[in-house]
Parts: C-alpha cells; structure tokens; sequence
C-alpha cells in the first residue's frame, strides 16, 4: 500500500494557526478572544487592557517555565479549543532570558549561547530559533487553534511605508511558514478593521475566502455598555474549516468525475458514441478542471479512431470510406 494519499483521501487539519498584529489600540487581543474555547498565555500583560466582559483564562506567565506547564494542562483539557500568544515578541524574550539564565559552558569554561556582554551569540539565536521551532510543533499537533498576537512595525522602502509583523529575525520566518491565516488590524476613522488581503502596504494571508477590509462589531458603546458579542473569530474559524470540508469534498467528487469520464471513454467507438459523449459531458455538473479532463479525453480517443470533428455542426463525423474504382483496378 502506498504512503501517498490522492486528494479524495486527504484529512483536514484539524486546527488552524493564525496572526492577528496591527496598530496600538486596535483591540488585538480582544478580537483574538472572540475565539473558541479560548485560553491565553500572556506575556505582555495585555490581559489587563481588556475590557472584563470579553477576558478569557489567563495565565500571566513570568518564566518561560510557566509555559511548558501550560502546555501540559493545554493536553490534557479538551474543552481548551483555541491557545492565544499575546504578544509573540515577548515570548521570544521570554526565551531568550531562559537560555541566559540556563547557559551551557565550553570545556574551556567560556558560555557558548551568550556573548561576553550577556547578549546572545550566533548559537544562542540558534537555540532560541529551535525552542521557538519546537514550541510551535507542540502546539498544533494537539489540533488546537492557535492565535499569536503581534504588534505591527513599519519599514521604509524609499519614500513607500509598509508594516509588517513585528517578529524577531529568522524567529518570524519560521512563523510564517505555520500560519493559515494572517490578519492586519487598524482603525479607520472611529471604526476597527481587519483585513487577512495581502498587499504592498502590508503583510496579510488568506486561505478561507475572506473578503476585503472588515468592520469589526461594535463591543461597547460611547457609554461604556456592553452591546456586542464578542464571537468574530468563531466565525472565521468556522468559515476556515468550511473551505477546507468543501476542497476535500470537491476532491472526492472529482476523483469520481475521472473514473466516470474514463469509463463512458471506453465506450466510444465511433462519431455518434462520441457525440453522445460531449451530451454527456454537458449534463454533468464539473468541478475543478474535470470539463478540461473530459475534452482532451475525447479529443483523444476521436484522433484514435480517426474521427472528424465538424465545426459547423460542432460534432464527429466518420471517416469518409475510400471506393475502390473496379474498372480502374482492371
């Protein structure tokens, strides 16, 4: 049996990772607790800057200690569906005080992760990547979602801005690679906005069909009421997962499409099978490139047989059988 799956049998993933970053005060991590089944490791203290209605389970983590606690109640708790990394700057630091605070030494005694400042040498950075690395390996193949929380930060090509997340050095690649979904937050006017749509202006990524800038839902009003459900990223999650059921499904339909096509294929032998296989074809409802799947078929096949494709009736003709001249031949 081979270890390759075709499409028709692929599994979806069973969670999403995402990034929400933007500008200060655009409601990041409250938009971030609008997901699922919710917990948050808070580096940066910005729990404290939510509104208490929308807070979710917190822990304020002083050590990167505290983190590989957290994930082991994270596992051992299935109705934790969604783990918030707010922000993931600051659990870089966390990090890299953890390899300060646990060097290793060399034979001749000098620290091999740090410089002789106490910053990180080339092999500390190299070890922070791995932990980060491992960190999110960790995380998602317990099938959680996972939303890492960013501030954003602006460069300069020229007289051009543009923001990108603001993720330490090889640290952010890594990252990237992982996430499914990349939303930038800003205000506009007085209105929240997110979009997941790249462009030059900024760093964004979509896989479920999101459209343009939203308009995030208003959550409290000028007077400090309550009046929103804070449930946005249940929404995009479930429409993430709705993509993904529909992509398998189509698989599934298509797989079957070209056992179908190959099968009626069989069955031609001459220009009225074949016509009455391109009557078919326009019955069937398609999917992907299946139509294109069926015309190079019977475009195929009708050169086998040597069949005539007449434009005008747009159909097969036979082949025009030669008379052989009697008298000629005599």
């Amino acid at each position: 049996m081979s270890l390759f799956k075709k499409p028709s049998e692929l599994t979806a993933k069973p969670g999403i990772v995402a990034m929400i970053y933007g500008t200060p005060g655009s409601g990041k991590s409250t938009l971030a607790c609008s997901a699922p089944g919710a917990v948050m490791l808070d580096y940066d203290g910005g729990v404290n800057r939510i509104n208490g209605a929308h807070q979710v389970p917190t822990l304020q983590v002083h050590t990167w200690e505290e983190t590989a606690e957290a994930l082991k109640e994270i596992k051992e708790s299935p109705e934790i569906k969604t783990v918030l990394i707010d922000t993931v700057g600051k659990q870089l630091a966390f990090m890299e005080d953890y390899i300060k605070r646990n060097v290793t030494y060399s034979k001749g005694g000098n620290a091999v992760e740090t410089n002789r400042d106490g910053s990180l040498s080339m092999k500390g950075f190299g070890r922070r990547k791995q932990m980060f690395v491992d960190f999110i390996k960790e995380i998602t193949v317990l099938g959680k979602n996972v939303i890492f929380i960013a501030h954003d930060k602006e460069d300069k090509d020229g007289d051009f801005r543009y923001f990108r997340p603001d993720v330490g050095g090889s640290s952010g690649t890594d990252l990237m690679r992982e996430l499914d979904l990349v939303g930038y937050m800003q205000i506009i006017g007085n209105e929240r906005t997110i979009t997941f749509t790249p462009t030059g202006a900024y760093y964004a990524k979509d896989t479920c069909g999101m459209p343009g800038i939203i308009k995030l839902p208003v959550l409290i009003n000028d007077k400090g009421e309550n009046i929103g459900d804070n449930n946005f990223f249940c929404k995009v999650i479930d429409s993430y997962r709705n993509r993904i059921k529909s992509n398998l499904e189509n698989n599934r339909k298509l797989d079957d499409l070209k056992t179908e096509i190959n099968r009626n294929l069989e069955e031609v032998t001459d220009a009225d099978s074949a016509n009455r296989f391109i009557e078919w074809c326009k019955g069937v409802e398609h999917v992907y490139n299946s139509a294109a799947i069926a015309k190079v078929g019977i475009s195929t096949k009708a050169k086998e047989l040597g069949l005539i494709f007449d434009l005008s009736s747009k159909s097969y003709k036979n082949p025009e059988k030669k008379e052989m001249n009697d008298d000629k031949a005599d």
